[in-house]
């Protein structure tokens, strides 16, 4: 079975296998496959949750800590939301076959340019279970074989997964070897999967910046990294208050956990006077523990006979805290009930800002001028840029996409939420009648 305990050398040469002949299979049969694994998945929801509540024992002994507890956690919504997302993928349009670009050259030959699946993809992800089928729909979908390399933490929830997408996938005629799964978390592993050249094609890392460091020190197949996500809220000087504290307390309070989580808000200094302490008083009564600058903690705190000086520690009236900002906090990913604020003296200044300390994920501006937005849209490198809306829509699912492998930060090839059309590559298909080069 396509899950069983082997090593990954052969796992790999498997998958290799198994990408030839889906490289080459009909649309119906890989959508009969995904429609199969989504119904396997409801079939055998209490399957499902009893290994990951294994897992969440052992997380919980571990005090892995609250946001990784809710990263790892599934429930019988979660894991409906995980099968509609695989019914959503399975009727997007197949990429395998399109046309990207095609013309008659003036010698008569036909020249397309069509998208092909990349061949074996291994992912390699953390905490998260839902990834298990996400990227195996992903890659089944594209044409691609995938091998998966959860984490420790996740491994009972993984194996039950995996074993429900291949069983899924294999009885609706896709061949052995389609979806596997490498057993254990060891770094051994890891780096003898990030070195099997000769039969991956490429490797797609989701988690924190420690397993981005692992993979950088020994991979010598192709890297696309799903890297963590600094994002920023700017709230401009033509900002609607109503508009930026529903934007700042959705970006940051809906999950926290999670890479598109605001986890910076700057503001503007024409409208801190009134938005600092309205929405630092919004955050802290959600639960969120507030790092000011100077400027934030004075206006947060201004009025209120509890409060410590600026510079110090200080607590508001409603109980929760106020701590100043560190220089190393504004490059921190909490992916916890924490963010950093600041009041910046310009547009200009906040682009600089996410220059500095951004890692190119999800930013934001929240502005009625159309000139700042289009400013903020040109100055700031990031894979999404939005205008008067929240990070946390930096989603596959949320564009359309069914659901994501990961979202990249990089530059080449694919940037933003990881779909299916990011999971193929192109050939030229070139037909003549005889031709040869002069």
């Amino acid at each position: 079975m396509a899950v069983a305990v082997s090593s990954v050398e052969v796992l790999c040469r498997a998958a290799k296998r198994a990408a030839r002949t889906l490289a080459q299979t009909d649309t119906a049969v890989k959508d009969r496959a995904l429609e199969g694994m989504a119904a396997a998945l409801l079939a055998r929801t209490q399957e499902i949750l009893a290994a990951n509540e294994r897992d969440l024992q052992l997380a919980r002994e571990a005090e892995i800590g609250d946001a990784l507890l809710d990263r790892l956690r599934l429930d019988e919504e979660r894991v409906a939301a995980i099968a509609r997302a695989v019914r959503q993928i399975a009727v997007l349009a197949d990429p395998v076959g399109e046309v990207i670009d095609g013309r008659r050259l003036p010698n008569g030959l036909d020249v397309r340019k069509v998208r092909v699946p990349l061949g074996v993809v291994a992912v390699v992800y953390e905490a998260r279970p839902n990834v298990t089928i996400d990227a195996a729909a992903l890659c089944l979908k594209s044409g691609n074989a995938i091998v998966l390399r959860g984490s420790s933490t996740a491994t009972h929830s993984n194996a039950a997964l995996a074993q429900i997408a291949a069983e899924a996938a294999v009885a609706a005629g896709l061949p052995d070897g389609c979806v596997s799964l490498v057993a254990g978390g060891g770094r051994e592993e890891l780096a003898e999967l990030a070195t099997q050249r000769s039969t991956v094609d490429l490797i797609i890392p989701r988690g924190g910046e420690s397993l981005k460091e692992a993979l950088q020190a020994v991979a010598t197949v192709p890297v696309i990294y799903a890297a963590s996500g600094n994002c920023h809220v700017y709230a401009d000087a033509t900002a609607d208050l109503d508009q930026a504290e529903a934007i700042v307390l959705n970006a940051k309070t809906q999950r926290p956990g999670v890479c598109n989580a605001a986890e910076t808000l700057l503001i503007h200094r024409e409208i801190a006077g009134e938005l600092v302490p309205r929405v630092v008083a919004s955050l802290t009564a959600a639960g969120v523990l507030v790092r000011g600058d100077e400027r934030t903690l004075a206006l947060a705190t201004a009025g209120d006979a509890s409060a410590s000086a600026p510079s110090g520690e200080g607590r508001l009236s409603s109980g929760a805290m106020l701590e100043p900002v560190t220089e190393e906090d504004w490059a921190r990913e909490y992916l916890a009930p924490i963010i950093a604020v600041g009041v910046v003296d310009s547009l200009e200044e906040a682009i600089e800002h996410v220059a500095r300390h951004g890692s190119g994920h999800s930013e934001a501006i929240v502005t009625r001028d159309t000139a700042a937005a289009r400013a903020f849209q040109l100055g700031v490198d990031a894979a999404c840029v939005y205008v008067n809306a929240s990070t946390r829509f930096t989603d596959g699912g949320e564009f359309g996409m069914g659901a994501e492998i990961g979202n990249s930060t990089q530059k080449l090839h694919a940037r933003g939420p990881i779909g299916l059309r990011e999971l193929c590559t192109s050939k030229y298909l070139v037909e003549g009648d005889g031709h040869v080069r002069a």
